[in-house]
C-alpha cells in the first residue's frame, strides 16, 4: 500500500574534486523507503527492527514512506469497473493507514493515487475527479499533522487540465509533489505530447512520483492480473524511463526530480541493453540513471537488490555486508534522510 524511494547519485561536469564530493554525497541518496503493501510493511518492519536492535514501535517511528496509496469511494468504484483489482484500498481511511504505519514504524506517508488514475474518457470528468481527490488528500494531511504528505494526481492525458491542476495543487494546496502514471493511452512520459507539462514541472523543480500503469492493460489485452501487476507493471516503468532517456527529455528538463516505483522496473538489470538510449545524452546513460530516485517497493529480494544497489549506489556498496544487507547508517538514509532531501517540509 505504500512505497518509499531512494535517490540516485548525481553527476556533475565541474572540477574532479567537486564531482567526487557530489558523487560521494549523492550516492547515499539513491534509495527511498518503499513498502506498497500491508504484508510488505510487516515484513520490512521485522527486518529493520533486527538491524536497529529492537521493535519498530510507533513511539520511535521515523520512517518516511513515499509510496502509499489512497482513494475515495467514487474513484474506487470507477477503477473496479475498469477491472483494476485493489483490495487493500477498499474502504480506505486515514485511520487504517495510520494503524499500518504504526505497525511498520512509519512516521509519515506520502499518499498518492495509483493506477488507473482519474481519466476514464472524459476530460471534464477527470478534472473534477482529480480536484476531488486532491482536496480530500489535502484535508487528510491537515487533519493528521505530521502523519501524511501528498503527491497530487493529474487528469492526464489531458495536458491543459493537468497544467491547471499542477498550479492549484502546488500553489494553493501546498502539496509535496506530483504523482503520475508511466503511460496514458499508450503514450509514455518522454512523448512530445507531454512537453508542456514537463516544462512546467521543470520550472517548478517539482518532485514527480511515477507509478506504473501498463499500456498493454489499458489496451484491454487478455492478460491475467498476475501478468498485469507481476510483469507488465515493471516493464511499463522501464519503457517510460527509456522514453525519457531516448528523447533527451531528462537533459532538456533536468530540474524534475523523478521517483520511480519498484526499483525502476527492470532498468537496473538491463543497462547494457539501453546503450541506444544514450545517443541524445551528453554525459551518457549511467549518469542520467543515477540522477533518479528509486523506491524499494517489491525491489528488495536477495536476487534483485544487488544489481539495484550497484546501479543506484555504487559508492555505498563498499559499506554493505557480504549478504547484501544495509548498514545502520544506510538504513537511516533509506528510512528517512533521503526523503528529507526531496521533501524538506517534513523536517519540521
Amino acid at each position: 500500500m505504500s512505497d518509499t524511494p531512494y535517490p540516485a547519485g548525481q553527476s556533475d561536469s565541474v572540477a574532479a574534486a567537486e564531482s567526487q564530493r557530489r558523487e560521494s554525497s549523492s550516492s547515499r541518496r539513491f534509495f527511498l523507503l518503499g513498502l506498497a503493501a500491508t504484508g510488505a510493511v510487516a515484513a520490512f518492519s521485522k527486518r529493520t527492527a533486527a538491524l536497529q536492535g529492537g521493535p519498530a514501535a510507533s513511539t520511535k517511528a521515523s520512517r518516511i514512506d513515499t509510496h502509499h496509496h489512497f482513494t475515495i469511494p467514487r474513484l474506487f468504484e470507477l477503477s473496479t469497473a475498469k477491472g483494476v483489482n485493489q483490495p487493500t484500498l477498499k474502504g480506505w481511511t486515514p485511520e487504517k493507514s495510520i494503524e499500518e504505519m504504526d505497525q511498520g514504524g512509519v512516521a509519515t506517508s506520502i499518499i498518492s493515487i495509483s493506477d488507473p488514475g482519474v481519466w476514464f474518457g472524459d476530460n471534464a470528468a477527470a478534472r473534477s475527479l482529480a480536484r476531488e481527490c486532491n482536496e480530500y488528500g489535502a484535508k487528510v494531511v491537515k487533519d493528521y499533522p505530521g502523519r501524511f504528505g501528498q503527491f497530487a494526481v493529474l487528469p492526464l492525458p489531458d495536458v491543459e487540465g493537468s497544467l491547471k491542476e499542477v498550479e492549484y495543487a502546488l500553489d494553493t494546496l501546498k502539496m509535496d509533489g506530483i504523482g503520475v502514471l508511466s503511460s496514458y493511452q499508450g503514450k509514455y512520459l518522454g512523448n512530445p505530447y507531454y512537453a508542456p507539462l514537463m516544462e512546467e514541472l521543470n520550472r517548478r523543480k517539482a518532485v514527480v512520483f511515477c507509478h506504473p500503469f501498463c499500456a498493454a492493460c489499458d489496451a484491454e489485452a487478455t492478460l491475467t492480473d498476475g501478468q498485469n501487476r507481476g510483469v507488465e507493471f515493471v516493464f511499463d516503468t522501464t519503457r517510460t524511463i527509456l522514453s525519457l532517456l531516448s528523447t533527451g527529455t531528462v537533459t532538456r528538463f533536468p530540474e524534475i526530480r523523478f521517483i520511480w516505483s519498484h526499483g525502476g522496473g527492470t532498468v537496473p538489470y538491463i543497462t547494457t541493453r539501453l546503450a541506444g538510449a544514450a545517443q541524445k545524452l551528453p554525459n551518457g546513460l549511467i549518469p542520467e540513471l543515477q540522477k533518479f530516485y528509486y523506491d524499494t517497493a517489491q525491489a528488495f529480494s536477495s536476487y534483485t537488490l544487488p544489481s539495484f544497489k550497484k546501479l543506484a549506489a555504487a559508492q555505498v556498496a563498499k559499506g554493505l555486508t557480504d549478504n547484501g544487507g544495509f548498514t545502520e547508517s544506510e538504513m537511516r538514509a533509506i528510512n528517512r534522510d533521503n526523503a528529507l532531501e526531496l521533501l524538506p517540509r517534513l523536517k519540521a
